[in-house]
């Protein structure tokens, strides 16, 4: 008599036990620090990748209110003259070591606290039914909450990273100013000691206001968005069963990239505020008249704005748009797919 079929579940029993680690039957849960590690991690690879791409964002949106200054026509000819006046190093690569702070800083919250937020809804949601099966399943929370958790994960992060950010928008524009009053900062040590000295411990929240302002609009739309767009082309099944053709990763592409642009849509008036006004010099604060000779100085955030649209128009609000969106598709697609794989290989569950 023939020895009866094994049973699907029968069948591991003769296979060797797999650490937790790869199980994706067995889900468990990882603390708030591993997650921010994580996130970090992710950060940094992505930063390594995308970083030329803020330089030149940062390039495009700054203005230091001088009729000579450098107006670059488009993405490309403003990569092609910081290459050419800078070099790789020095202009493109200006301001890494801040990147990577920023990443500990705010990149690690943003994801982090988001997957942290989302994986607790989750579970308040399963003790709520008590079906088990609720736990992981993402469409359970509704894409009010996700923004919410958006929302907060980058409004903390871009607080506590505000100093790493200023450092950054600062070493990134340096090579634009004229040879006598480049910063020439060293690192981005020196650079945030330097400001400390020079200018004061307050300075290093300088555009604190915009800069908390659009990671919070541009954390909800890219984390949330990201998070509904993957469980929609979940269901649509042009990825295969659960989303996993491919190891899920263009499913990962396609929600990061569509995410990408709505956040930046979103953020991209937040962002020219906030570069414009952590770039301006602290001595220049007493001027108040745009000359040849004296930089625009703004008093805040709205001021801003007003003398920005007043000078430059409406369009200067999206200054800086398509460096900022080529630079956040790719950095999105690599940080919140690393962040995802690491954090389901981790738990078995998706972080997004």
């Amino acid at each position: 008599e023939a020895a009866p079929l094994l049973e699907a579940n029968d069948f591991t029993t003769y296979l060797p036990a797999m650490p937790k680690l790869q199980s994706h039957t067995e889900k468990h849960t990882i603390g708030l620090p591993t997650r921010l590690i994580l996130s970090a991690v992710s950060g940094m690879g992505a930063a390594t990748v995308c970083h030329p791409l803020d330089v030149i964002r940062v390039q495009m949106q700054i203005s230091n209110g001088k009729e000579n200054a450098v107006r670059y026509r488009n993405a490309w000819h403003a990569a092609t003259s910081i290459y050419r006046t800078s070099g790789l190093v020095q202009g493109l690569y200006a301001g890494i070591s801040a990147a990577y702070l920023r990443q500990w800083l705010y990149g690690s919250c943003r994801m982090g606290i988001y997957s942290y937020l989302l994986e607790h809804a989750q579970q308040q949601q399963q003790r709520r039914t008590g079906d088990k099966a609720v736990l992981g399943s993402k469409q359970e929370i509704s894409f009010a909450i996700k923004l919410a958790m958006g929302s907060i994960s980058g409004g903390i992060g871009s607080f506590v990273g505000t100093p790493a950010d200023l450092a950054l928008v600062r070493m990134s524009a340096d090579s634009k100013l004229p040879v006598s009053e480049r910063r020439n900062y060293i690192s981005v040590v020196n650079c945030l000691v330097r400001i400390q000295r020079e200018e004061g411990w307050t300075q290093l929240w300088r555009g604190a206001t915009p800069t908390v302002a659009r990671a919070a609009v541009l954390s909800s739309c890219l984390m949330a968005i990201t998070s509904e767009t993957k469980e929609g082309l979940k269901r649509s099944g042009y990825f295969g069963p659960n989303g996993e053709w491919g190891q899920g990763y263009p499913l990962l592409f396609c929600a990061t990239t569509v995410a990408s642009f709505f956040a930046t849509v979103a953020a991209n008036p937040f962002d020219v505020v906030k570069s414009r006004l952590q770039q301006m010099k602290v001595h220049d604060k007493t001027s108040t008249i745009h000359t040849q000779q004296t930089p625009v100085v703004y008093a805040g955030a709205m001021d801003c704005l007003q003398k920005s649209i007043r000078a430059e128009g409406l369009s200067v609000l999206y200054a800086g748009f398509t460096p900022a969106f080529l630079k956040m598709a790719p950095y999105a697609i690599i940080s919140l797919t690393l962040a995802d794989k690491l954090t389901r290989a981790w738990t078995g569950r998706d972080a997004l």
